[in-house]
């Protein structure tokens, strides 16, 4: 399947044959690690729904006008909604191997807006309730569905309860546990599959990435991820910032913030995430799961840290993560988390 990720072919296969056997739903929730494809896979799934000639296994033909209208992106029964920050980004023409994660570190649309807005919802309002332009299916697409603000969310809820024939909503989220309930509840929810190691370094190596060990860590083993750090600046920056925090003694959290404040903070609390996450990994258990190049340094740091106090750290990194989507200053942000990490090493273990 040329179209979708090889970790993808099993979860297409069931999905696929329960429409096919009219065992649908009128709304999806796609939800699993960022990286993975998720976005990849339901423009797939859409654009194979839309297919005027689609294939006995419900994959697009990619050659009757309904494929050309979506790649296009201008399906009469196609809606995506999306951030103002990603509208550039994630876009119909977006390259498939990195349309999941740019997004993440544009610098261009860095002053726009992170969130869904409510306006943006309902705006469905006639796409859903009017007739389609054609017979059969009209998809909504929503990515990250995380993104929608309280009001947006309570607005999507009101067409979930009451959809209309044919209209099939699909939510892509990374984060699913920041979706009102009530939205996850209406919702058929599908875990999507991560890859392993292995086949993430396959990958790589067909998309010529130079270094795809090193670029794989760096992305936290996601491999959409790991594809925007072969040969980028971003790549260099979280060399420099592994190097920076992996020696505590010599860490100045005001100098790191100053030299970090022009990358995504997102991306950067995710990276401190991981490195905390294998900082409690090998002290409870004696594992790393990301970073095994630094596994000796850090050996030798969850030897004297404060297990406790580690888990308390990365569970208040959470909450880091989602303030990092809204507007801030993003110095004295950094400096704060950078702050608690010394602090935290500088713990004596008991």
């Amino acid at each position: 399947m040329s179209n979708i990720y090889s970790w993808q072919k099993e979860i297409w296969q069931t999905l696929t044959r329960n429409f096919a056997t009219q065992q649908r739903c009128h709304a999806l929730l796609l939800k699993g690690h960022q990286g993975i494809g998720k976005f990849d896979f339901s423009r797939y799934f859409a654009k194979s729904l839309l297919c005027d000639h689609a294939k006995e296994d419900i994959q697009a033909c990619g050659t009757c006008q309904s494929c050309h209208w979506f790649e296009q992106g201008a399906h009469p029964n196609f809606y995506q909604v999306v951030p103002e920050a990603l509208s550039e980004v994630v876009s119909e023409d977006t390259d498939r191997a990195g349309a999941e994660e740019t997004a993440g570190n544009s610098k261009s649309k860095k002053k726009a807006s992170q969130q869904i807005s409510v306006g943006q919802i309902r705006n469905l309002t006639d796409f859903v309730y009017m007739s389609g332009h054609q017979s059969g299916y009209k998809i909504v697409l929503i990515y990250p569905s995380e993104a929608m603000n309280k009001a947006a969310a309570n607005a999507l809820l009101k067409k979930l309860e009451e959809p209309p024939e044919q209209v099939l909503f699909i939510l892509v989220t990374h984060h699913p546990q920041h979706l009102p309930p009530t939205i996850r509840s209406r919702c058929q929810q599908i875990t999507m599959p991560a890859p392993d190691v292995k086949t993430s370094l396959d990958w790589l190596v067909q998309q010529a990435v130079k270094d795809p060990q090193s670029c794989l860590t760096a992305a936290g083993l996601a491999p959409l991820t790991a594809l925007q750090f072969n040969d980028s600046e971003l790549f260099a920056q979280h060399e420099q910032f592994i190097q920076q925090i992996s020696s505590p003694m010599q860490l100045n959290p005001i100098s790191l913030a100053l030299t970090m404040q022009q990358v995504d903070l997102s991306t950067l609390v995710s990276w401190l995430q991981k490195w905390c996450y294998d900082l409690v990994s090998y002290a409870v258990c004696g594992k790393v799961r990301y970073y095994h190049d630094q596994q000796a340094m850090i050996e030798s740091l969850a030897a004297n840290i404060n297990t406790h106090a580690c888990i308390t750290y990365v569970r208040t990194l959470y909450t880091h993560q989602r303030l990092s989507q809204h507007p801030l200053n993003p110095r004295l942000f950094l400096e704060e988390i950078f702050l608690s990490y010394i602090q935290l090493v500088n713990e004596k273990a008991i």
